[in-house]
């Protein structure tokens, strides 16, 4: 889910600076007990930035009219940057991969909030994938031995510790298999469909948006894995943010409307959308559990 710093920085230059609605918040106070007088809201690049913007602009226009504080929405260039921001005061809310927020939680003090949900209320999940190539001889996990496989990046939940942790469950260990990371979910896709490597990783999210683009055709090609579902990403908050402003923070999500959160929903295959949900810290167990498992650190994001 790592994107070129090229573009990366092209929209970090042009910060979405909100500025402070005039009504008063809902979660009470003014612009002026926001924490340095604005709320700086970051994203992971996991699809290009230039789509993300306009559809997380949406997301945090209607976030400032409900907090009433001006929101400076950042494009971040990875993970491991997210993380870093957040950790030395740069963040005060952020949204993270599952797998990142387990770093952020451990190394930055992030705490969940609100994630995704469909139009009944319920928590959306996705799924990571493994798939080749419809006349490929590879059936199983077993049978990437020695052949090539694109993964998205260092870090990513779906686009990298999943897929590790498949092969390691089938006997093949990494170093025999010729692991290609491509920059991000569709990158890594674009790989597999243009005959570059033997199998890809591609997730629910990214299969949704690919075939809706007309990018992917699953007919042409077979997924030979699927991992079991993962919670949507969470939207956290600094630990070092006054209880009373994080309360404020995470009744400003959870008001938001299907339509606030619709165009970022999309991106997530979010359908139908429905208002944001409440998370803890134990939705996203079993992605500390596959951390542990893995043995991997914040080096790893």
């Amino acid at each position: 889910m790592k994107i070129t710093k090229r573009a990366a920085a092209a929209l970090t230059a042009s910060v979405l600076a909100l500025s402070a609605c005039g009504s008063a918040p809902e979660g009470g106070g003014s612009s002026a007990a926001c924490p340095g007088g604005r709320v700086r809201f970051g994203i992971e690049p996991y699809e290009d930035p230039a789509k993300l913007k306009p559809a997380y602009q949406i997301m945090a226009t209607a976030l400032q009219a409900r907090l009433g504080c001006p929101v400076e929405l950042q494009v971040v260039e990875d993970y491991s940057a997210e993380v870093l921001a957040m950790r030395n005061g740069r963040l005060e809310i952020a949204q993270f991969g599952p797998l990142g927020f387990v770093f952020a939680s451990q190394r930055a003090g992030a705490v969940p909030l609100a994630s995704f949900a469909d139009g009944g209320g319920r928590l959306t999940t996705y799924t990571a994938g493994i798939w080749v190539p419809a006349d490929s001889p590879v059936r199983t996990v077993a049978d990437l031995r020695g052949r090539s496989l694109a993964l998205g990046a260092t870090g990513s939940t779906s686009g990298d510790a999943l897929p590790r942790y498949a092969l390691r469950q089938a006997g093949v260990p990494d170093r025999d298999v010729r692991i290609q990371y491509a920059g991000g979910h569709p990158e890594a896709l674009l790989a597999l469909t243009k005959g570059k490597v033997d199998a890809a990783e591609i997730n629910s999210q990214q299969l949704a948006t690919a075939k809706a683009a007309g990018q992917f055709d699953p007919a042409r090609h077979r997924r030979i894995w699927t991992s079991a579902p993962i919670p949507n990403d969470p939207i956290t908050v600094s630990d070092k943010l006054d209880p009373a402003f994080r309360d404020r923070v995470a009744k400003a999500l959870l008001g938001l409307g299907a339509a606030d959160v619709a165009k970022v929903g999309a991106f997530l295959d979010v359908d139908p959308p429905g208002p944001m949900v409440a998370v803890t810290r134990d939705t996203y167990k079993p992605l500390f559990d596959l951390a542990s498992t893995m043995g991997l650190t914040e080096k790893d994001v």
